[in-house]
């Protein structure tokens, strides 16, 4: 077997198959490519889920953590570290808001967030305890835990997982009129993915977030973003709740924070709301440590400048040009997407999702299927407009256009 088999079977012998990786086996990266273990380079259209915005080994973040990998890593939050105030302000500071909760992984953002949204809804909103409700999307992603899944639609992420917990109510994305419908007296939050990613990149209508920050703070109900794939950087704002002026009550922030080196996530809000947690009533071992916060205090920099968002922005306007092109081939029925971040719904008859991106993937392309036919493009923000442009490449050859 080749090396590249061999390090596959053993993973698979060995480790719990809850993943379908593509069959590559990743050795080292730089920028906007990989390496794999037979000496093959790939170009990167995935960027971690948006964890990588900054490119693999972006020297900026790799410098910022070896110096601090030579001062301290962990002290728990049962002490005070000096990286701790400077994160937390600068975070809040970016978000335009207050407070900071720091956690390490995406869905311990979510849910750091539902818990914050219920105690408030308990504390300051007089709802009856034990009965609040958080209204969310159809084809949601916010993560994998028992709660998390108790409020998604995806069969495959739900399924054999019950029994649920309580306390959700699912209504269609972008329908403003059926969340309407659904917030009620005990309603304490509505959350939502500002562009859901998961679901192939879907942009809701033109309209919508400003309607559901309209209905929130008529009902005095939290309105809380789900940034972890759509901010920093990766939409061509620093939260894609901006392109429509939307300032939500809450961010919930993951991947690129840690800047693909480590994971930092995080819940954003005004004093108001995070100030109704006391000690002992959440928290996390590795929750700021002086490690992710070094890391994040130079991402927060980096976007600072703007000079990522505006990146983005440029590239993805070439991007969605290109792709653009391909709609009516035959080939493609339909992309969406906003900044360097698309959906492509590829044609049926052309073959699945995950054929396409194995295609690539021979290819030296590296993208991922979601949904049956559709592909996620996502590169790096560091991608160079003619490395675009030679994945765009591949992608036709693929579809024979």
């Amino acid at each position: 077997m080749s090396v590249t088999e061999t390090s596959i079977s053993s993973a698979e012998a060995h480790s719990a198959h809850n993943y379908h990786p593509l069959p590559v086996v990743v050795a080292s990266a730089d920028g906007a490519w990989m390496t794999d273990v037979e000496g093959r380079r790939y170009l990167d259209m995935l960027a971690g889920y948006s964890a990588l915005n900054f490119g693999h080994g972006n020297r900026r973040l790799i410098d910022a953590a070896k110096a601090q990998l030579e001062r301290v890593t962990l002290t728990s939050r049962a002490f005070h570290h000096d990286r701790f105030a400077d994160f937390s302000t600068q975070l809040a500071e970016l978000c335009g808001m207050e407070m900071v909760l720091p956690m390490n992984t995406g869905a311990e953002a979510v849910e750091t967030a539902v818990k914050t949204a219920r105690k408030w809804g308990y504390k300051v909103n007089g709802v009856p305890d034990g009965q609040a409700k958080i209204v969310v999307a159809e084809n949601n992603f916010h993560g994998r835990t028992t709660t998390i899944v108790s409020f998604s639609t995806d069969a495959e992420a739900r399924a054999d997982f019950g029994p649920y917990t309580p306390g959700f109510e699912i209504v269609p994305y972008g329908d403003l009129a059926a969340l309407e419908a659904a917030v009620d007296a005990n309603t304490v939050a509505v959350l939502l993915e500002p562009i859901q990613g998961e679901a192939g990149v879907l942009v809701p209508p033109a309209g919508y977030l400003p309607g559901v920050r309209e209905l929130t703070r008529a009902r005095n109900v939290l309105f809380i973003a789900d940034e972890i794939q759509s901010g920093l950087g990766r939409t061509g704002k620093t939260f894609a709740c901006e392109h429509e002026g939307v300032v939500p009550d809450m961010y919930v922030l993951g991947k690129a924070l840690g800047g693909g080196v480590v994971p930092v996530s995080a819940v954003v809000s005004s004093a108001e709301v995070l100030g109704v947690f006391r000690p002992g009533e959440h928290g996390s071992t590795f929750g700021g440590n002086p490690l992710a916060c070094a890391v994040a205090l130079e991402v927060i920099a980096m976007l600072r400048t703007g000079d990522f968002q505006q990146r983005a922005t440029e590239l993805g306007d070439h991007l969605h040009r290109e792709l653009g092109l391909l709609v009516g081939s035959g080939a493609v029925d339909a992309v969406r997407g906003r900044g360097l971040w698309a959906g492509v719904d590829i044609a049926p008859a052309l073959g699945t999702g995950r054929e396409i991106s194995e295609k690539l993937m021979d290819l030296g392309v590296l993208v991922k299927d979601t949904h049956g036919s559709t592909i996620r493009i996502a590169p790096p923000l560091v991608i160079s407009k003619e490395d675009l442009d030679w994945g765009l490449t591949q992608l036709r050859s693929v579809l024979n256009i």
